[in-house]
């Protein structure tokens, strides 16, 4: 090999990825074209994330409307599987995304890679919840008559997610405690992704593309919670909100605003703790994120003859 050869082999640049949103199943880029830089616990830059807008989350919301009919209408052990799909896909890039969460979130590659492996271990655990959790949220109702009473468990509909910030520890982790309980159960979801550490959630959405779950389930989103959250809080096609990653304090994207937004349009909201910190998504998860956002249907059927 000659020498020119060697040295143009040397000193070829790399090639770096190109992150975009993640709506409709597709890959656009923001609608503003513009992006923010993304750096690593130690303020290194790692990549340009799109920066997403009031428009982008405008798009996402009527993508997961559009997805909410045959979401809410899969059975519920096809839901089951398409979580464990999920999983299945992230258990074969378990080594990338656990190097991306080791550099996002300042862990060891050890610590990263059980994370990772915990997360993989939560999209199973609420794919065996599928079809169960109608056993627990469901009834059938004693009545002085000739009537059957039952009540059913269904969807919510939409529901607006701001995901957990890094900061406040094992973001990875808790995006998907947050993304699989709401999908779970037959809604779809618009997530505002943490935007300290997007780039995993951003590679969240190839594997979701690449899995069997239908475009518009899952919508992402990156840029600055204050632009994302308020878009979610206050539109009126959203019809819940998990704020699990809303910080406390004033201003947009402030928890206490997105509490009071919702109000004009009757969404549940959502708050698990006064303090983000607080939450420890290593936990066992529980059934109380897959009750969340279900509303029961009660139905009176006459007794036959």
């Amino acid at each position: 090999m000659s020498g020119s050869v060697m040295s143009e082999l040397s000193a070829r640049l790399d090639v770096l990825k190109t992150y975009k949103l993640f709506v409709g199943g597709k890959f656009p880029r923001s609608e503003s074209g513009r992006v923010y830089e993304v750096t690593d616990s130690k303020g290194q830059w790692l990549a340009n994330a799109p920066l997403g807008t009031r428009k982008d989350t405008r798009d996402a919301v009527l993508a997961a409307r559009a997805a909410v009919k045959g979401w809410a209408g899969t059975t519920a052990y096809n839901r089951g599987q398409v979580l464990y799909r999920v999983a299945e896909m992230l258990q074969g890039r378990r080594e990338q995304f656990a190097a991306e969460v080791a550099t996002a979130e300042g862990l060891s590659g050890k610590k990263a890679a059980a994370l990772v492996e915990q997360a993989i271990d939560r999209w199973v655990w609420y794919a065996g919840w599928t079809d169960k959790v109608a056993q627990i949220a469901g009834s059938a109702n004693p009545v002085a008559g000739p009537y059957f009473n039952l009540s059913v468990p269904e969807p919510t509909g939409v529901v607006g997610v701001v995901a957990p910030q890094a900061g406040y520890g094992y973001s990875f982790l808790g995006l998907v405690s947050v993304i699989a309980p709401v999908i779970a159960t037959g809604n779809t979801a618009v997530v505002a992704a943490a935007a300290d550490a997007p780039l995993p959630a951003l590679s969240l959405g190839e594997v979701l593309a690449t899995s069997d779950l239908p475009g518009g389930v899952v919508n992402l989103i990156s840029g600055r919670t204050a632009d994302i959250a308020p878009t979610l809080a206050s539109h009126q096609d959203v019809n819940a909100l998990d704020l699990a990653g809303a910080i406390a304090g004033e201003g947009p994207g402030a928890a206490r605003a997105l509490e009071e937004a919702p109000a004009d349009t009757l969404k549940r909201v959502l708050r698990p703790s006064l303090d983000p910190a607080a939450q420890d998504w290593t936990r066992a998860p529980g059934t109380d994120r897959l009750l969340s956002f279900l509303e029961t249907k009660t139905v009176w059927h006459p007794l036959g003859q």
